[in-house]
C-alpha cells in the first residue's frame, strides 16, 4: 500500500463545528473501528461531532444528505470488499457518486472514507487497527474539518474583496 503523497495530519482547531459520522454496519469490525476513531479525532480537535449508523454502503448516501443540511460536514464510512460478482462496482460506483452529487449540491464537505477494498485484510490495513499502516477514519475526519475550515477562509476572504 502507498501512502506516497499522503499529507501530514496537521493539528486544527475545529471548535465550532459540527460534524456527523455516517456510518456503515456491514463488515462491523472494520467500520466500528472506522466510526470510533472519526469520532474520537473530532473530540481531539474540538469539534461538535455525532455517530449514526446505518446497514449498509447503499444507504449511506441518503443518511449523508439528511446531515448535510444539519452539519457543517459530513463523514461517510463503511467498507465494500471485493466479492466474485460485479455488485461491488455497482455499489462503489453508487456511493461515490452520490456522495459527490451531495457535497456539490450542499456546497458542504462530504469526506468519503467508505473503504473498497479486494480483501479483509486490506480493510484492516486502512483501518487504523493496531499496526495498520492507515486510519481512514481519522483521515476522512480531518479532510472534513479541514475543507470547513477552508470554505470559510475562502468566504471571508471573498467577502473582504467585496466578491
Amino acid at each position: 500500500m502507498s501512502k506516497e503523497g499522503l499529507p501530514e495530519v496537521a493539528t486544527i482547531d475545529a471548535t465550532g463545528i459540527s460534524v456527523a459520522v455516517i456510518s456503515a454496519t456491514w463488515n462491523a469490525d472494520i467500520c466500528d473501528r472506522l466510526h470510533e476513531r472519526a469520532l474520537a479525532h473530532a473530540q481531539q480537535l474540538g469539534a461538535e461531532a455525532d455517530g449514526f449508523r446505518v446497514v449498509g454502503a447503499l444507504e449511506i448516501p441518503v443518511a449523508v444528505q439528511e446531515a448535510a443540511r444539519h452539519y457543517d460536514a459530513v463523514v461517510a464510512l463503511g467498507c465494500v470488499i471485493r466479492g466474485g460478482t460485479p455488485h461491488f462496482d455497482y455499489v462503489c460506483d453508487s456511493v461515490t457518486q452520490g456522495l459527490t452529487r451531495i457535497a456539490l449540491d450542499t456546497s458542504k464537505p462530504i469526506a468519503n472514507g467508505v473503504l473498497t477494498v479486494n480483501t479483509h485484510d486490506q480493510a484492516v490495513d486502512r483501518s487504523g487497527a493496531p499496526g495498520a499502516a492507515e486510519d481512514k477514519g481519522v483521515e476522512a475526519m480531518q479532510a472534513a474539518l479541514d475543507t470547513v475550515l477552508q470554505l470559510r477562509n475562502i468566504k471571508e476572504r471573498a467577502s473582504k474583496r467585496g466578491l
